[in-house]
């Protein structure tokens, strides 16, 4: 299994539960919060010991940590409005925004 899991830094994605749209901009392959956290956030309780990703949210000035298997890739991302875009993105290009700092 891909560290990365089934998504990539800069691809739009969407909540499967709730709907709303964000950005990927960091992931870490098991859940990295405090168990406090897990139990009063992660109400439908996913698999810690898979990828958890960290998401601009659309339309917000809010980040969010969210399991693998809640997000959908978009098949025709369209851009995120977020205020903190430019500190991790320096374009857009080909339906994904491209990393400020190239990771191997």
């Amino acid at each position: 299994m891909s560290i990365r899991g089934n998504f990539h830094l800069g691809q739009v994605v969407q909540h499967r539960l709730y709907g709303y749209r964000g950005v990927i901009i960091d992931v870490d392959p098991e859940f990295q919060l405090s168990e406090d956290w897990y139990n009063q956030v992660a109400k439908s309780k996913p698999p810690r010991h898979k990828p958890w990703f960290r998401i601009l949210v659309h339309n917000t000035a809010y980040e969010t940590y969210e399991a693998q298997e809640n997000l959908i890739a978009e098949d025709e991302p369209e851009k995120i409005n977020h205020p903190d875009l430019r500190q991790h993105f320096c374009g857009y290009s080909k339906g994904r925004y491209v990393p400020t700092i190239q990771i191997n």
